[in-house]
């Protein structure tokens, strides 16, 4: 009945009321015109809802873009986090033939059309809507320049919008030239290098404006697939790479086919740069942040001069990574970090783990582990600030405080041992028995007057290093004792040269210290001990060493800190998962790492004795270990003697004046000399 009744109403002549009654068709339309103009407003809020919602950038952010350039003490470029970044140069300023190569296989009518081709973007969604998704982009070279810089690499439609807007906003605030000239300048070339200026420096080591063709052609190559196309990975593709953009240009009317073929015939090859390697990212990522913090967001190029000496650090990374390859496996031992220091702070050397390129953790400034007996140090001076001296006598017995019963390593007691004897065995309940009749409060403002930054639990378990640290900041401490001046703030920029500026303005460290007077002297002879006949003998070097070993419980964490005359260098081993190790103490990796880089540092670390403001060993056991034969090799150089400085033509020969004003504030280059931070006479720059 129902579909008899639809059919005689559709069927009805226009007469008896149907779907042809003008009023009807009246309503349709008004409808419809509802209909369309709510979806218009509603596309058009919400085009403008997506518009208010994008961030355009400043004219700053675009042409005095902070570009932070880090070198090392010799002058060698840095890397932060992988990148290598150099000062920005014009485009104007920039080969010919580099701008030609960039724009003819990037955008060859970038200084003709506006900021977006729409032809390009066009035919790019149908190929993207073939593929079923976002396989190409038809960006212009400003659209390739927010996308760089502001928008990242995500592909999706809201992005393209996006990136759009900007570039429609840049090119009605910019020159061309401007926009170019950013592009070159932080555009990605692979292996690390962004801008042209440092591809150029990496690939060629060269300045951007001495490239030549073939250079320019094969850099310009690389902007679409920087690791396909990287020259140091697969020279092959990248030649392939170059010929096609030298095609390119003889089609866009800037080479002729005969200068084409005479680049082709002559491809580039790569010529590396002397740029200090990746390991060297975990003292570059730590000053870089310290940079970053300091300077102007929009300041421009910023170059900074650091403290880093290359030789030592590779020196380190070497050490580090070879000991971690012979007994990591055996000792269940996968991570390991060193700091090496001067006496004043600055840092010379820093690896924050077994390798750069796998994990950029820096474990020498980021993890946080509890030092052991590394801590002692703390307890000690705690107890000479209240009267006591090495040769006190303290109680070695068991231990039982509230429950808390600390034991020795290997459960032996010594009964009535001096406090040196203490010291140098680390034994355990000694030393929670000191630190109690210290007082816990003391040993923590001990550590603090030290300069230790850590957060201390105020409890007794405190005085065998419970509350956990950094090695950095742990290291700073034991470069306070060798100062003998605290706090020492480690520090790794040596000079800023902002932009426009001639000279770099001084940057090191500073601030208000106070003198350990007596105390350095009763310190350094206590860990001095620790090397010569106690928990560290495997850290003994030929001349003067220092330190203390550092062992947490279940062998979790092993640490060794010490210096000579002239570094002070901690080291730390352990795994990052808290795992126990296999009875690795810090008697045996950390001291064997320690004493490696000592001993292969050279002049810098490997000082004839001890420095003359710090008396030899007094009221401790004999410095050669009774169980170990003397040495035919003893320094021939007495404690506290500064070796003779070369003859004058030598030290005329011989002198790196660069290399030693880098190093020593105080390097007169007349002589050849610097005047050592802890006093004495001066001594000649053997760098």
């Amino acid at each position: 009945m129902r579909f008899a009744f639809w059919c005689s109403m559709t069927n009805s002549p226009p007469d008896q009321g149907t779907v042809s009654d003008p009023a009807w068709r009246s309503w349709l339309r008004y409808g419809l015109a509802t209909v369309l103009v709510v979806v218009i407003v509603g596309l058009a809020g919400s085009v403008a809802w997506f518009l208010a919602t994008i961030r355009f950038p400043t004219l700053d952010e675009i042409t005095s873009p902070r570009v932070i350039v880090l070198t090392s003490a010799d002058g060698h470029a840095l890397r932060h986090a992988g990148e290598l970044r150099l000062a920005p140069v014009a485009a104007k300023d920039m080969p010919p033939g580099l701008v030609d190569a960039v724009l003819s296989i990037e955008d060859r009518r970038f200084y003709q059309r506006g900021a977006v081709d729409f032809l390009s973007m066009l035919r790019a969604l149908r190929q993207n809507l073939d593929a079923g998704k976002i396989v190409a982009g038809g960006s212009t070279i400003t659209q390739q320049l927010v996308k760089t810089n502001f928008l990242g690499r995500q592909r999706t439609y809201q992005r393209k919008i996006r990136e759009a807007a900007i570039a429609i906003w840049l090119e009605r605030h910019l020159t061309k030239d401007q926009i170019l000239t950013s592009y070159l300048n932080s555009v990605y070339l692979g292996s690390g290098a962004t801008g042209f200026p440092a591809a150029a420096k990496l690939y060629f080591n060269k300045s951007v404006a001495d490239l030549s063709l073939p250079e320019a052609a094969m850099l310009a190559g690389m902007i679409n697939a920087p690791e396909q196309n990287d020259p140091l990975h697969d020279l092959d593709a990248a030649r392939k790479r170059a010929a096609i953009v030298l095609d390119a240009m003889v089609a866009n009317g800037k080479l002729t086919e005969d200068q084409a073929l005479v680049a082709k015939l002559h491809p580039a090859s790569p010529n590396p740069a002397n740029i200090t390697p990746a390991s060297n990212g975990w003292f570059g990522d730590w000053v870089y942040e310290k940079a970053l913090s300091a300077t102007p967001a929009r300041a421009g190029t910023i170059q900074i001069r650091t403290t880093l000496d290359p030789q030592l650090q590779q020196k380190a990374v070497e050490i580090v990574k070879s000991t971690l390859a012979h007994y990591g496996a055996e000792k269940h031992a996968s991570e390991a970090a060193l700091v090496a220091m001067r006496p004043d702070g600055a840092v010379l050397a820093m690896v924050g783990g077994r390798n750069y390129a796998n994990s950029s953790y820096n474990r020498a400034v980021q993890a946080k582990r509890q030092p052991g007996s590394a801590f002692k140090l703390f307890d000690y001076y705690a107890a000479l600030r209240q009267g006591y001296t090495p040769e006190n006598a303290i109680l070695d017995a068991p231990v039982d405080i509230h429950g808390w019963q600390p034991g020795n390593y290997g459960h032996r007691h010594h009964g009535v041992v001096t406090l040196a004897e203490a010291f140098a065995e680390s034994l355990n309940d000694a030393t929670v028995r000191l630190s109690q009749q210290v007082g816990i409060d003391q040993v923590i403002a001990a550590a603090r007057d030290l300069g230790l930054r850590a957060r201390l639990g105020n409890n007794p378990s405190l005085a065998l290093g419970t509350s956990e640290v950094t090695l950095l900041d742990l290291t700073s401490a034991y470069a306070a004792v060798r100062a003998g001046k605290a706090p020492v703030t480690p520090w790794g920029i040596s000079g800023i040269k902002m932009q426009d500026q001639q000279n770099y303005i001084s940057a090191g460290g500073g601030g208000s210290q106070h003198s350990l007077g007596q105390y350095q002297t009763e310190l350094i002879n206590l860990m001095q001990g620790v090397v010569d006949h106690g928990t560290g003998r495997a850290a003994k070097l030929q001349g003067f060493a220092a330190g203390k070993t550092g062992t947490a419980q279940d062998y979790r964490d092993a640490w060794f800190i010490g210096f000579n005359d002239s570094l002070i260098v901690g080291v730390w081993v352990g795994n990052d998962d808290h795992s126990p190790m296999k009875r690795v103490t810090g008697g045996s990796l950390p001291a064997m790492i320690w004493k490696a880089f000592m001993e292969q540092a050279g002049p810098t670390a490997q000082a004839s004795g001890p420095a003359t403001s710090v008396p030899t060993t007094v009221g401790l056991a004999p410095t050669t270990n009774p169980r170990e034969p003397a040495s035919s090799n003893e320094a021939s150089v007495s404690p506290g003697q500064n070796p003779a400085p070369p003859p004058q033509e030598a030290q005329n020969a011989q002198c790196n004046i660069p290399a030693c004003e880098a190093f020593y504030h105080s390097f007169r280059a007349s002589d050849c000399t610097y005047q050592p931070y802890w006093g004495g006479p001066r001594q000649y720059c053997a760098r």
